[in-house]
């Protein structure tokens, strides 16, 4: 992809019409951890997620995730393991929360 080819992330809320404005995810310690979804969004042919912890919240972080659907056609978070997928996602994330400023 060519940098002036920049593909546009096209908000979505299918998340959030599923589960409501938070999900219950195991955290490392393996307890449960409410995550509050900050955004849904498509870029190109994949769905990705913003999700915020309370402690994420404090430090202004966000953890973010790839939406797939299961076999059930349920929706379902996989961690992003390709470090240029997570740089892609990353990028548009920050699209979406400055749309309409200008950006250096």
């Amino acid at each position: 992809m060519e940098p002036n080819d920049r593909v546009v992330p096209v908000p979505l809320q299918r998340l959030q019409e599923a589960y409501g404005n938070e999900v219950e995810l195991i955290g490392e310690g393996g307890q449960p951890e409410l995550f509050l979804i900050k955004a849904e969004f498509q870029l190109g042919p994949y769905v990705y997620a913003s999700l915020q912890s309370p402690a994420m919240a404090k430090e202004q972080e966000v953890e973010l995730f790839r939406v797939l659907l299961n076999d059930e056609g349920e929706l379902q978070l996989a961690t992003i393991e390709d470090d240029e997928e997570w740089e892609l996602a990353a990028e548009a994330y920050d699209d979406l929360l400055f749309a309409g400023e200008d950006m250096p």
